[in-house]
């Protein structure tokens, strides 16, 4: 699998937990942000260096490879931090900090393949 795209793909998963975790979906005429999260900060820290200095949520997810088998198969696991603390501080959640190809060897690990992100919105 290229790894580029597998990157891609948990962006954009990403991108959708965070509209999910947000009642409103964001507010203004800006568009919303997926930030990667340093392990050692909080997304208030993270989202408040950027333009879009409010964070709506700070979440870790994982998905599993191949395509679903049955219905009763767990394809994915997510958590929801708050956006205060820096929560789990494990780097293998940091994707900045992580392998080009660590997004290949998901469940795999010893940690099982989260990444953690910050969800901020333009203020």
């Amino acid at each position: 699998m290229e790894k580029g795209l597998a990157w891609q793909a948990l962006h954009a998963a990403a991108a959708a937990a965070c509209r999910g975790s947000v009642t409103s979906g964001g507010e203004g005429p800006w568009g919303n942000a997926v930030m990667a999260k340093e392990n050692t900060r909080s997304c208030n820290d993270v989202c408040g260096a950027t333009d879009y200095g409010k964070c709506d949520a700070d979440i870790a997810i994982q998905g599993m490879a191949g395509k679903a088998q049955n219905y009763d198969q767990g394809l994915g696991h997510y958590y929801n931090y708050g956006c205060e603390t820096p929560g789990n501080t494990n780097v293998l959640f940091d994707e900045v900090k992580a392998a080009d190809d660590a997004i290949l060897e998901g469940i795999k690990s010893n940690y099982g393949g989260y990444f953690r992100f910050c969800c901020c919105r333009h203020i």
